[in-house]
């Protein structure tokens, strides 16, 4: 064999080899659902929420090594614009309501991640989308609540990006796409949200509903990479989609999640039927 075309056969199996290195490496993403409240904190709760909580510990073991930091984009912040968490020491924000006294004395102190925010920041606004700083943002339920769970020492440093008002799947794709450099830089991004979310209807009259949506969600996120965008982004038109989501807020931080890993294959990781008497709900794991 010429010594030229030895070279460039070396070359290309050695690009290849980087290649797949490089995706073994790359962080994958998540859109989880986050369950009810602070459901870990409340023992009824824990019990019915035993596989979800199964699921989120077991996260850890998936990624297979502590990330440098955790990006959440959590259906329970929006704001005007791609808003990122820029404090140190984030507060914590108990956004829900009626439930025991001790949920509100909840602590998750997780460090911020200053430097990483303004790298977030950065990222999104060259992709042509509107964000600022946010230096007063706490943390969400939508937020400590998976974590406590995922990293209950509170040590993986964590930052929130908002949700925008509006929606838009296209808006929060792009966002993800914004966001996919940090995937190679050992950051993990995360959508925190749930799959079924409708609060009137959390109830054995949501399970047929709940069941045909996320047969519908499943078998999406299993098409190819441009099939699967498309259906995304056009999710209104999927089986009892308005019931399932009267306000899209918790389906957002999928968009964001899919945006970050577009090409990637979908794992479901979790999945659980029954909620409340009626609710199938699902996380995915990309990449």
């Amino acid at each position: 064999m010429p010594l030229m075309k030895r070279r460039t056969q070396a070359m290309l199996a050695e690009s290849r080899i980087d290649k797949e290195f490089a995706m073994a490496t790359r962080m994958p993403t998540y859109f989880i659902s986050h369950g009810g409240g602070p459901w870990p904190w409340i023992p009824e709760m824990a019990a019915e929420f035993a596989p979800l909580a199964e699921s989120l510990a077991h996260m850890p073991f998936e990624v297979g090594r502590t990330p440098r930091a955790i990006v959440m984009i959590s259906g329970h912040w929006e704001t005007d614009a791609f808003a990122v968490m820029s404090s140190p020491r984030p507060p914590m924000v108990y956004d829900y309501n009626n439930f025991p006294p001790h949920t509100y004395e909840v602590s998750y102190p997780a460090p911020g991640a200053p430097d990483l925010a303004k790298e977030v920041h950065d990222l999104i606004a060259r992709a042509g989308l509107p964000t600022r700083l946010d230096p007063d943002q706490g943390y969400d339920h939508g937020t400590f609540v998976p974590m406590a769970v995922m990293y209950p020492n509170a040590d993986v440093p964590l930052l929130q990006v908002s949700m925008r008002h509006s929606y838009d799947p296209a808006d929060h794709m792009a966002l993800g796409r914004a966001l996919a450099p940090l995937r190679d830089r050992d950051v993990l991004i995360i959508g925190s949200g749930l799959s079924y979310h409708n609060l009137r209807l959390f109830t054995p009259a949501a399970r047929d509903p709940s069941t045909a949506f996320d047969t519908w969600l499943t078998q999406t996120l299993a098409l190819p990479a441009a099939a699967r965008t498309h259906a995304v982004l056009d999710w209104e038109t999927a089986p009892s989609a308005r019931i399932c989501h009267a306000k899209e807020d918790h389906l957002v931080p999928l968009f964001a999640a899919l945006g970050a890993a577009e090409g990637e294959s979908a794992t479901r990781t979790y999945h659980q039927t029954g909620i409340r008497g009626g609710v199938t709900a699902s996380s995915f794991r990309f990449g």
